[in-house]
């Protein structure tokens, strides 16, 4: 099977609403890693399937908000325009993930399979619970799994293949009937 190739930017917010009137930008953070906006100096506007470039001038992090002052925004309704954006890094300046961490948007669409042989399908989606991620996998029959470790025997993100233990997906698998 050839590897696909990479996506070359990783969402890292999305714009939610202008913030005052000189075309500030309040950002949901898409990121475990909400201090990261702090060095955040060069990115990328999502806008339709293509990338604009943008450098940040400001950062302000408060608890779990973002607000963000750009360079292509100076005011209440060049900040309106961008609601509902993703901002973007590439993968140059995306942060380095410990071994074992994986982007979301690389685990979407890898092939799931386990020990036995048996193949689950593709996995669609990734929901974060806080506890744990969960892995929705789309086959035959739908199947939810927490991303645990003793469960994910390897992850192979250059192949996109995922091979699970069978005997602990027996046990914390939830599959469809």
């Amino acid at each position: 099977m050839a590897a696909e190739k990479k996506t070359e930017y990783l969402r890292v917010g999305v714009i939610v609403r202008p913030h005052g009137v000189h075309g500030a930008l309040k950002v949901m953070p898409l990121s475990d890693d909400v201090g990261r906006f702090n060095a955040l100096s060069d990115a990328y506007l999502e806008l339709s399937g293509r990338y604009e470039s943008i450098k940040v001038t400001n950062a302000n992090v408060q608890g779990s908000d973002v607000y963000l002052q750009i360079d292509s925004c100076n005011d209440r309704n060049a900040a309106e325009r961008l609601r509902n954006v993703y901002i973007c890094v590439d993968r140059s300046h995306a942060r380095k993930l410990p071994e074992g961490e994986y982007f979301i948007v690389d685990l979407i669409g890898c092939r799931v399979v386990d020990t036995d042989g048996n193949d689950h399908g593709k996995l669609t989606d990734v929901f974060s619970t806080g506890a744990n991620d969960v892995y929705e996998i789309k086959g035959e029959r739908k199947l939810l799994l927490p991303a645990l470790k003793k469960v994910l025997k390897t992850v192979d993100i250059d192949n996109k293949l995922i091979t699970l233990d069978a005997d602990v997906l027996a046990e914390v698998g939830l599959f469809e009937d």
